[in-house]
């Protein structure tokens, strides 16, 4: 399960009973229901994921110094350790041998072994993965696949019945059920696009990757996080909705990874206190903060202090809501806006536009520090504004948000894109002035 959670531990205990009682078929005339037939139609869909690699471990830096090594005649100990882990997987399309995965589940690994439900192990190799939601596509040579088939999780319901099939502990094709606890849970990871399902079937270590399942056999969710203390299942867990997964799959597989665009706006949620001040009934949709200067958003006429109700005729309930569907978005893919402009409502059509240096990976470009942020001119103001950071990026390491704002570097103050890269160029180590809701910040980097 994801770092984010408690340190996992788990006890696994086992109970036998020298007899047990069945249940029986019928009760009077009423046949006892049971979930036997869907599970027998999903099982085969899901697999079990071992990996191996390597991971850098932390260590003193003075251990890397020769001199240093020598003189106290320390040992030349690698800093690399080798690991293993397991986790669950879903097979999606049987014909291309594609299934899918969390992204987490396959960090740092060299070697990926898939276990089919027949006991066939084959090796996989990655199609592709995405932190931000994280979603991984995997591809097996196998043959004789079963594919499960994807819901339209849009249409799932709080109390619908679910199963989970997954392999918690290492138990493999374990089916635990429950229902759909709550829809749209967001801020475990702010880092993130999240739009999670909630579930109180139980979920553990080893279920990540694994199916949720809905009573028509399709595929609901990927299940990929716990809230626990203990590690262990407590019947809060989280899986990632369906039409996530298969926005985030689709792009995966044609380039192997996700482009996402930007519409240009800084968005803030809409407190009950705020919706009140301006004159509204309720506090649901994103507050426009401010609009990032030649952007879609601007081009498109929406303004600072409009308040964004509804994406592509979706209502939204959040700044985060909003900022998962447009972060699905594909470059140059037409954006229907339902927005309110004093109190009034507005559609207007943007554009999405590629990230230019505003791409995470172009942040690496400007200096190694900010590798992992997606940087943009922050506009009128002036300044480079933070869009988002990757977990475990240099960035995230770095103390680096998203919607931070880099006013400045060392003593010189910075008002866009351009300027900051001048001013860190070649730079070992530099101080980051940073302008973080009202509060200004300084942060020493080291290059």
């Amino acid at each position: 399960m994801r770092k984010a959670f408690s340190a996992l531990t788990a006890l696994v205990m086992f109970a036998s009973f020298s007899a047990q009682a069945q249940l029986p078929e019928k009760v009077g005339d009423t046949p006892v229901p049971s979930l036997a037939p869907i599970i027998k139609k999903t099982s085969p869909a899901v697999v079990n994921i071992a990996t191996r690699g390597k991971i850098q471990e932390a260590r003193n830096p003075l251990l890397d110094d020769p001199f240093f090594r020598r003189f106290f005649d320390a040992p030349n100990v690698p800093r690399q350790r080798e690991f293993q882990s397991a986790g669950s997987g879903v097979i999606v399309d049987a014909k291309n041998g594609y299934l899918i995965t969390n992204a987490h589940v396959i960090e740092n690994a060299d070697e990926i072994t898939v276990s089919l439900q027949d006991d066939r192990q084959v090796k996989a190799e990655v199609v592709g993965k995405d932190t931000g939601s994280d979603v991984a596509v995997l591809k097996v040579p196998a043959k004789s696949l079963t594919a499960m088939s994807l819901a339209d999780s849009d249409k799932a319901e709080v109390g619908d019945f679910v199963i989970a099939i997954g392999n918690p502990f290492g138990l493999q094709h374990t089916v635990t059920s429950g229902i759909i606890s709550a829809l749209g849970r967001s801020g475990i990871n702010p880092e993130g696009y999240e739009d999670f399902i909630q579930t109180d079937a139980s979920i553990n270590p080893g279920n990540s990757g694994g199916a949720l399942v809905n009573l028509d056999g399709q595929l609901v969710g990927i299940n990929t996080a716990i809230f626990s203390r203990s590690g262990g299942n407590i019947g809060i867990g989280f899986a990632i909705p369906s039409n996530m997964v298969k926005a985030v799959m689709t792009q995966l597989i044609q380039y192997g990874e996700v482009k996402r665009g930007m519409l240009g706006v800084q968005l803030r949620n809409l407190t009950p206190a705020i919706a009140e001040s301006l004159g509204l009934d309720s506090s649901k949709g994103a507050l426009v903060g401010q609009v990032v200067e030649d952007s879609p958003a601007e081009k498109a006429g929406i303004k600072a202090g409009d308040i964004i109700t509804s994406i592509n005729g979706r209502t939204v309930s959040n700044s985060s809501e909003t900022r998962n569907l447009i972060g699905l978005l594909r470059i140059g893919e037409k954006v229907d806006i339902g927005l309110l402009r004093d109190n009034q409502p507005r559609r207007v059509t943007a554009v999405i536009a590629e990230r230019d240096d505003a791409s995470g990976d172009r942040a690496a470009e400007v200096h190694a520090a900010f590798e992992g942020a997606a940087l943009s001119n922050a506009g009128s103001n002036g300044g480079v504004q933070i869009q988002s950071v990757a977990e475990g990026s240099p960035a995230a390491a770095n103390g680096l948000r998203p919607n931070d704002v880099i006013v400045g570097i060392g003593r010189n103050r910075i008002a866009n894109l351009e300027q900051l890269r001048a001013a860190v160029k070649d730079a070992k180590a530099f101080t980051v002035t940073i302008r973080r809701g009202n509060a200004t910040l300084v942060f020493p980097i080291q290059g």
